[in-house]
């Protein structure tokens, strides 16, 4: 299927995004910006920010819309990857870090202990910057959850990437839309002060109702702020784009989630659950009390 005139990206290049390649390629660092091929990565690495994927570059789990490497990694990781990450952010002169992660089944803790330590080791080394985690969704054992919440990130984020019909045809068979409903229903819960954050892919097949149904669900929760973008095959072995929402459509989307009570909403053709984060979170923190 053709993408329409308004699906375009920076394409990436320029001199700030040569500089965030090579800091990252000197720690040896991943990023969800290239392993799923973000369409907003010239801009995002242009404006000097980035989301670190930690705990390697092999996802446990097969979703089918998603291009990162899956397999299983048999329990490796770098223990040494928290130092290296807040070395980076701190040489990268970040403001704001968006923290994530592939999925680590073949983890006892599901990676949570290494999601603790790389926040702490983050604003240790940085006091100022804030950290955005999204994360998987640990088996949805509370007291992962808690942990990682513990070392204090400023947004806890987990997508529900799709309605709750096309969830099973969509995503792994080991992520379901109610786990991934109670994981931000628990991240509230335990530190209720932490800012909960979701995203949304539209164009798979999904129906207006099922959006509209969905982010009564989020709210129901008490998620704060959620993201809506198109979702755009990042290659042939993924699934098709079904349709491309128009950007009139996207407006009345976001319109109807800011009346539902979200506290934040960004939604449109390019819009990621990463997109933007430090300014989703920044306009609302002076109403913070």
């Amino acid at each position: 299927m053709r993408k329409p005139e308004w699906i375009k990206a920076r394409l990436p290049t320029g001199e700030q995004f040569n500089r965030v390649n090579q800091i990252l390629n000197k720690y040896r660092l991943n990023t969800v910006c290239s392993s799923a091929r973000c369409p907003n990565l010239g801009e995002c690495w242009n404006n000097g920010t980035a989301t670190i994927m930690i705990l390697g570059d092999t996802c446990t789990r097969h979703c089918r819309f998603c291009s990162v490497k899956n397999g299983n990694p048999q329990g490796k990781f770098d223990l040494d990857e928290p130092e290296r990450v807040a070395a980076a952010v701190q040489e990268l002169g970040l403001k704001y870090v968006v923290l994530t992660s592939v999925d680590r089944d073949d983890l006892e803790d599901f990676g949570a202990g290494i999601f603790a330590r790389t926040i702490r080791e983050i604003k240790k080394k940085n006091p100022s910057v804030q950290v955005e985690v999204l994360a998987p969704d640990f088996g949805t054992e509370a007291e992962l959850i808690k942990n990682v919440l513990a070392a204090h990130p400023d947004v806890f984020a987990h997508n529900l990437e799709t309605v709750a019909r096309l969830t099973p045809f969509v995503r792994d068979r080991r992520a379901g839309f109610n786990r991934s409903l109670l994981v931000l229903e628990l991240a509230k819960k335990i530190a209720p002060q932490i800012l909960t954050k979701s995203g949304l892919m539209v164009g798979l097949g999904e129906k207006v109702e099922e959006i509209i149904q969905t982010l009564h669900q989020l709210r129901s929760v008490n998620c704060d702020f959620v993201t809506i973008g198109q979702y755009l095959q990042p290659n042939r072995s993924c699934l098709p784009v079904v349709r491309y929402l128009t950007p009139q459509e996207f407006n009345q989307l976001e319109n109807f989630a800011r009346e539902l009570g979200f506290r934040q909403v960004f939604a449109g053709p390019l819009v990621r659950s990463s997109f933007r984060a430090a300014e989703m979170f920044n306009t609302i923190v002076p109403t913070l009390s």
